[in-house]
């Protein structure tokens, strides 16, 4: 069994242009029975003040009184009406008695006989119009008083006939129609024109299923997590979601729609790559607090109309990436080292299997006393732990990379002293990055080394790395810090973001970040400030 199509609802433009098609053609027959109306109403009054005049001009005629006064006024005033009526362009004209018996007539058979009409007015001396049907059907007629020394001796009555009335309008109207069909296909066209372009906009869509594309459409930009920008083709924000607003820092009660990108505050980079006419690909921006991914589309049809944005928050990935290459370092290193004791092991056994006893304790004793000075000099200068552990691993990563990392003298941060501070992941990302830096700069370099200072004077702590690199420039003081920059060549992994992330940690906790060329070796020095809250005074126990 074979179910019946449901046709599908007209769409919005096809709803509107009928809606539109019915009211020009109401407007257009309305307007058109108005001025039918009006011109007809207008007919009847020109009518009548032509009937009145000839009326009062046959009244007021000297030779109509004179021929009154003979014994047969129908001999004299019955050639003078016709010819009247002729040259005056109406339909009659009867001049009879006060008493209303006619004089004369169109039709010769009705003299003798009573007008038929008012003219109990007239008899009273004044002139008035009215619409009556008479001997040759509804007319519009004027009668007035015929006076002679003062005496009514006489009435005049001139009409126009209806249809006469209905002849002249006759042009008239059909020149309305005219007008009214030319409106009416204007009209049609340029609705059909309009509801064409409004087919085209709304994809042919009607009401609901528009209104029902709102609903999907809001719901999803509020369900998605991503960010989602659009912007227009001046670059102005067209549309935000609440993801896009917590990602870029823009809050709620910020109204950006409207704005443009570039007084969004965001940093220049990222900024740049909204503003970029061609399409960004999985690009890494960090701002102030979260490191992002930037994906940009344009649309077009036939013209630019704006750009597609996408964010994606890679902080948390971003910060466990790194851990995974400080681990990574640290497994390296420990690859190497223990390669290294094998060979040192190797070296112990050889020397036993010689017979060469002492010289085997004093070789392993030397190897041992070297280790655990190395692991004493950090803890003791660092008894933060986790900043211990980081600075031996990345002292291992160093020696295999052929640089020397040293704890300055001037480093002390006893075990608990940053318990106000920053987190440990946060530390690690700032210390971790600046040193890594530091040792790609140091290397090559004649006696690469990279020193390490940390203490906290003040409920301030400070770190600070020292190499013997190349430098910065003083015109790259703040180019190192922004995302992509970076003086070495790319490895698989991409460069410029390590200084990035450790600027971006830094604002986080409101520090301060500064790079100068005051090593000794002639080196850069990188130097972190980040405030510590005091820790908190145990409260004194006791009864009360």
């Amino acid at each position: 069994m074979r179910l019946p199509s449901l046709t599908r609802p007209r769409s919005l433009a096809g709803q509107l242009f009928a809606m539109q098609a019915v009211l020009i053609a109401v407007v257009v027959a309305g307007y058109a029975l108005f001025t039918y109306v009006s011109d007809r109403r207008q007919a009847e009054d020109a009518a009548a003040r032509q009937a009145t005049a000839v009326a009062r001009s046959i009244a007021d005629s000297p030779a109509v009184r004179a021929a009154i006064r003979t014994p047969d006024p129908t001999a004299l005033l019955q050639p003078y009406a016709l010819k009247v009526t002729r040259d005056a362009n109406v339909d009659f004209i009867t001049i009879m008695s006060p008493d209303g018996i006619r004089w004369t007539h169109p039709d010769p058979r009705q003299i003798g006989k009573r007008f038929l009409g008012t003219t109990a007015p007239a008899r009273e001396g004044r002139t008035f119009t009215e619409t009556y049907t008479g001997t040759l059907g509804p007319s519009v007629r004027a009668v007035t008083p015929v006076t002679d020394g003062g005496r009514i001796v006489g009435l005049v009555s001139a009409g126009i006939t209806v249809d006469r009335i209905s002849e002249r309008l006759q042009d008239q109207v059909t020149a309305l129609l005219g007008v009214a069909g030319g409106a009416l296909l204007l009209g049609a066209v340029g609705t059909y024109v309009v509801n064409a372009r409004l087919r085209r906009h709304t994809h042919n869509m009607n009401a609901a299923e528009l209104s029902r594309m709102h609903d999907y459409h809001q719901a999803a930009l509020h369900a998605v997590r991503e960010g989602l920008l659009m912007l227009d083709g001046q670059y102005r924000v067209a549309l935000i979601n609440d993801g896009g607003r917590e990602l870029l820092g823009v809050g709620e009660e910020d109204e950006v729609v409207g704005r443009s990108v570039a007084g969004l505050g965001l940093p220049a980079p990222l900024t740049g790559a909204l503003l970029s006419s061609r399409p960004r690909v999985d690009e890494v921006h960090p701002t102030a607090s979260r490191v992002l991914v930037v994906n940009t589309s344009p649309v077009s049809g036939g013209e630019r109309r704006g750009t597609v944005v996408t964010l994606r928050d890679i902080t948390e990935l971003q910060s466990l990436m790194g851990e995974l290459d400080t681990e990574r370092g640290f497994s390296q290193a420990l690859r190497s080292q223990a390669h290294e004791a094998a060979n040192r092991l190797h070296t112990v056994v050889s020397l036993i299997e010689l017979g060469r006893s002492a010289e085997a304790v004093e070789f392993a004793t030397a190897e041992l006393e070297l280790a655990q000075a190395l692991t004493d000099q950090v803890v003791a200068a660092v008894g933060e732990p986790v900043l211990a552990a980081l600075l031996l691993g990345k002292t291992a990563q160093a020696n295999e990379r052929g640089v020397e990392l040293v704890v300055s003298p001037d480093s002390r941060l006893d075990d608990g002293l940053l318990s106000g501070g920053p987190p440990a992941r946060d530390l690690v990302t700032i210390l971790g990055n600046l040193i890594d830096n530091a040792v790609d700069a140091a290397q090559g370099s004649a006696r690469a080394r990279v020193t390490v200072t940390a203490y906290a004077p003040a409920a301030e702590l400070v770190l600070r790395v020292a190499d013997t690199g190349p430098g910065v420039e003083p015109g790259h003081a703040d180019l190192v810090f922004q995302r992509g920059f970076t003086t070495k060549p790319a490895g698989p992994g991409g460069r410029g973001l390590g200084l990035a992330l450790v600027r971006q940690a830094v604002t986080r906790h409101k520090g301060t970040l500064t790079v100068t060329d005051a090593a000794p070796g002639g080196g850069a020095v990188f130097e972190v400030r980040l405030p510590l809250r005091p820790a908190p005074v145990p409260a004194e126990g006791g009864a009360g």
